[in-house]
């Protein structure tokens, strides 16, 4: 039986399984990394922590500092699959814009979305900021279709099949005919 990692347990299916099964989340080697930055917020995090923190945006569960693969995400909500980014002027350059493209592409493979506010952004607009992320609340269920079957069959079945003579040398069908 495999062992779950002693950090915060997740959402159903919100670790991916591989060949031998991995976790996908907050792998262990970003432990410390991870609880560094949680201690050392930025003005800006810390700024949004107090609107996310214990549930209070729609009874939803944020995650500061919370690791998918390699990437180390500022505040994810599980249950949404939705991820939250706030960005300085580090994020500015070319290479910074690139490297969050490319993990724009990996979370996205995972069914996880990212929406990014520049910092200054929640300082002068908190409410907005706060709009926006409940407004991205649902976004999976927007595009992934209902699992309903469908009320009608596309087509009607014939009654009868037909039938073919069986083949030479084959024995006949238990009460088939000869």
């Amino acid at each position: 039986m495999s062992q779950k990692p002693k950090n915060s347990p997740p959402v159903k299916g919100e670790y991916a399984e591989g060949g031998r099964g991995y976790v996908l989340n907050n792998l262990p080697v970003l432990r410390t990394f991870r609880k560094e930055l949680r201690n050392h917020l930025t003005p800006a995090e810390a700024k949004l922590w107090t609107c996310l923190k214990q549930s209070q945006l729609d009874g939803r569960k944020f995650r500061r500092q919370h690791s998918v693969g390699y990437y180390i995400l500022d505040f994810y909500c599980p249950a949404e699959r939705l991820a939250v980014e706030l960005d300085g002027a580090a994020h500015d350059s070319g290479s910074a814009q690139e490297y969050d493209r490319e993990r724009d592409l990996f979370l996205s493979y995972y069914k996880i979305k990212v929406l990014r506010f520049e910092n200054k952004l929640v300082f002068q607009q908190t409410e907005a900021v706060l709009m926006e992320i409940k407004n991205n609340f649902g976004w999976l269920k927007e595009i992934t279709p209902p699992t309903t079957p469908l009320t009608t069959p596309p087509t009607t079945l014939p009654t009868t099949l037909p039938t073919t003579p069986p083949l030479r040398g084959t024995p006949p069908y238990k009460g088939g005919e000869s």
